[in-house]
C-alpha cells in the first residue's frame, strides 16, 4: 500500500481529557510520520480549539462534526444502535474504505460491539480477538486474547496463534516468533483439553510458525516466548497481574527510598538505572491494543494515557497498515482447514 494513501480515522471524544490529548497526540504522530492523513470525528467546536494550536496537523486532517459520543458507562448493546456517536462514524469510515483504520480511547466494550458489527469477521476467522504488546526481560512480546472472547475452543485458541504469530513479525520485527500456548504447567497432559486440542491444530496445519508447545505465566516475562496464546478471561487476569505487579514494584521502590536516609543519599548515582528501568515499564510505549480478525484495523488506547501514548497507538496502526497485516492473515488461512484438523484433534485428544 502506497503510504500517500494512508487514512485513519479518529474518535476524537474517547477517553479522558477528550478531544485535548487526542489533538496533540495526533500532532505528536504527525511529526513522526507527516504521510499519514486523519479523519477526526467529534463536537467541531472543540475540536477546531484544540487544532487551532498546531497549524500543519490541521493541513492532514478533515473533521466531521458529531452530535454524540459514547460514554465510559454506556452498554455496548445500546452504542451499537447510535449511528450519531463519534466511534460509530470513526468506525464506520473503515467500514466504507475511507480509512484503514480507526483509534479510539473509548469505552473498550462499545468499540468492539461496533467494530465486530460493522467490520466483521476475516473469513475463515471464527472470533476476533484482542492483542497488545508488553514488556519482558530483553524487549517485549504480544499476548491475545485480552478478554474480548472469555471461553474459546480450540479452533478460537489456534486462529489466535496465527494472527498473533504475524501480529510479532510486523509489530516487533521478530522474522520466526516463538509461539506458546499458556497453560498451568509445561508438560504435554496439563491443563484444559481446549488446550490441547489448540496445540494438536497448531502442530498439524502445516504453516511456517515456530510452535513452542506451553509456557507457565510466571515464564512470560523471561524472553521465553514472543507470541502468548490464552483464551481471553485468563489473558485478561494475567495482563491485569503483571499491570498490578510493575505498580506494586515502583510504588515499593519509592517507598523504600523515601523511608531510607542512605538511600536518599545514593539517589544520584541511581537515576541512570531508575531512568532505564521507567522507561522499560512505561506502558505509553505499549498502548494501542488491537482488535484482529476483523476486516479492517481497530484499535484501542487506553483511556487515560497522554498524548504521548496515543500517539503511539496511532503509530502502532499505522505499520500494521504499512505491512498490510489483514491480507496477511488472509493469505495464510488460504490453504489451512481449521475445521477440519479440530475433528482430527478432537478425535486424538478426547
Amino acid at each position: 500500500m502506497s503510504t500517500n494513501n494512508l487514512v485513519i480515522s479518529i474518535d476524537a471524544m474517547g477517553g479522558d481529557n477528550s478531544p485535548k490529548v487526542v489533538i496533540e497526540g495526533l500532532n505528536l504522530a504527525h511529526k513522526r510520520n507527516p504521510d499519514i492523513r486523519f479523519l477526526v470525528y467529534g463536537d467541531e467546536s472543540k475540536v477546531n480549539e484544540e487544532m487551532d494550536k498546531y497549524p500543519s496537523l490541521r493541513e492532514v486532517c478533515q473533521i466531521f462534526h458529531t452530535e454524540e459520543f459514547v460514554h465510559n458507562e454506556d452498554k455496548p448493546s445500546h452504542v451499537i444502535r447510535n449511528r450519531a456517536t463519534s466511534m460509530y462514524q470513526a468506525v464506520e469510515a473503515v467500514k466504507k474504505g475511507e480509512a484503514q483504520a480507526v483509534v479510539s480511547a473509548g469505552n473498550t466494550g462499545a468499540l468492539m460491539a461496533i467494530s465486530k458489527m460493522l467490520l466483521k469477521t476475516i473469513q475463515k476467522i471464527h472470533r476476533p480477538a484482542i492483542i497488545s504488546m508488553m514488556p519482558h526481560q530483553n524487549g517485549r512480546y504480544v499476548m491475545l486474547d485480552l478478554g474480548a472472547n472469555t471461553e474459546c475452543d480450540g479452533i478460537n485458541l489456534a486462529e489466535f496463534a496465527i494472527m498473533g504469530n504475524i501480529f510479532a513479525k510486523y509489530a516487533l520485527g521478530v522474522e520466526k516468533p516463538r509461539v506458546a500456548l499458556m497453560n498451568i504447567g509445561a508438560e504435554e497432559m496439563k491443563g484444559k483439553g481446549e488446550i490441547h486440542v489448540a496445540a494438536h491444530i497448531i502442530k498439524n496445519m502445516h504453516l511456517d510458525m515456530n510452535f513452542i508447545g506451553y509456557i507457565e505465566p510466571h515464564d512470560i516475562p523471561k524472553d521465553k516466548a514472543d507470541v502468548i496464546v490464552a483464551d481471553g478471561f485468563s489473558g485478561n487476569i494475567a495482563l491485569k497481574s503483571v499491570e498490578g505487579t510493575c505498580n506494586l514494584i515502583m510504588r515499593l521502590i519509592k517507598q523504600s527510598i523515601k523511608e531510607s536516609f542512605w538511600a536518599k543519599l545514593g539517589i544520584p548515582f541511581m537515576i541512570g538505572a531508575m531512568k532505564k528501568l521507567k522507561s522499560n515499564v512505561d506502558p505509553r510505549l505499549y498502548n494501542g491494543a488491537m482488535f484482529v480478525g476483523l476486516n479492517g484495523l481497530s484499535v484501542k488506547s487506553h483511556g487515560g494515557t497522554d498524548a504521548f501514548g496515543f500517539s503511539i497507538a496511532v503509530e502502532n496502526a499505522s505499520k500494521l497498515v504499512r505491512k498490510d497485516f489483514i491480507g496477511s492473515i488472509r493469505k495464510e488461512l488460504e490453504n489451512v482447514d481449521l475445521d477440519e484438523l479440530s475433528q482430527e484433534a478432537c478425535y486424538e485428544v478426547y
